[in-house]
């Protein structure tokens, strides 16, 4: 339902804040 999709979300965008400081790091 609708609560899994914003679970969803906030896991993609969680990730994508990972990816950021991830590739920040890395270079």
């Amino acid at each position: 339902g609708r609560g899994a999709a914003m679970k969803k979300r906030e896991e993609v965008h969680r990730m994508a804040e990972a990816n950021k400081a991830f590739s920040h790091f890395r270079f």
